[in-house]
């Protein structure tokens, strides 16, 4: 369970006043104000993380091809930023960077549709916790703090929706917004960034599909503080949008090798 981090009076009003001066929150369309929390569960999730690691996730995709593990610290609060392909993004990502490689488990932020019936059971069990994209209450965005200072893994998808095209869509600046947010209020928090390039070799991964993640280096938040939000947020998304599209053209090693290869072997039959 995870326990509840209360902010100081002053760095509650101070984060509230920065949402508000920053169009985080926009209090003439009569903002909601509603709890918002993520856990995961202590029984369910090491369950659904070894059976996907074991035997779903094998057994469906070719190969799983994953560079970059030694980039995701051991501690403190991350931000991983992948792109959006497939809904198989979100249990890849725990098996590329989940408890067994990191000993860490995930946080996810994800749209209020996604917590609806059995699925959102699964999600908020899982250390999933609702947004409201065209309203975002308060209470989660006051959450995204918490589990920064916390030390937490959080995945936001930067580009919002999938998209099986295979090219960068522009970024919404929730990502930056709230991690240079949460760097402002708590200063030493010490939060990354870490842009992940996911692919697939067919747009609608199927039985047999090859996926390539490519994880990148740590985007250091404090280095991107300049004095300005609005400012500093446009040019951090910006070079995340950079980082991402050189992950997410990033040739897979173990692809070339094979070819190299296969290429070799044709040529000695030959």
């Amino acid at each position: 369970m995870m326990e509840t981090y209360t902010a100081s009076t002053k760095s509650q009003s101070q984060f509230t006043n920065t949402c508000v001066n920053t169009t985080y929150v926009n209090t003439s369309v009569n903002t909601k104000v509603v709890s918002s929390r993520s856990k995961v569960s202590s029984w369910l999730s090491p369950l659904v993380y070894y059976l996907g690691r074991k035997i779903v996730l094998p057994t469906f995709f070719g190969k799983i091809n994953i560079t970059g593990q030694e980039n995701i610290p051991k501690s403190g609060p991350i931000l991983l930023a992948p792109t959006h392909r497939s809904r198989w993004d979100s249990l890849l990502l725990p098996y590329a960077a989940g408890r067994c490689v990191t000993g860490r488990d995930m946080r996810f932020m994800v749209t209020s549709s996604e917590c609806k019936g059995l699925q959102g059971w699964f999600v908020k069990r899982m250390g999933g916790f609702p947004v409201d994209t065209q309203r975002p209450a308060i209470a989660t965005l006051r959450h995204t703090v918490e589990l920064m200072v916390q030390g937490e893994m959080l995945v936001i998808y930067p580009e919002g929706g999938i998209y099986r095209d295979g090219k960068i869509h522009p970024l919404k600046s929730g990502v930056t917004r709230l991690a240079l947010t949460s760097e402002s209020i708590h200063p030493g928090l010490e939060i990354k960034i870490i842009p992940v390039g996911i692919n697939y070799s067919q747009p609608y991964p199927n039985w047999g599909t090859d996926v390539n993640l490519h994880i990148g280096e740590p985007i250091k938040v404090r280095d991107h503080i300049n004095g300005s939000l609005k400012k500093d947020a446009k040019n951090l998304t910006a070079y995340l949008t950079n980082k991402l599209q050189e992950l997410s053209h990033k040739k897979s090693e173990i692809n070339a090798h094979d070819l190299r290869k296969i290429t070799n072997n044709s040529q000695i039959s030959s």
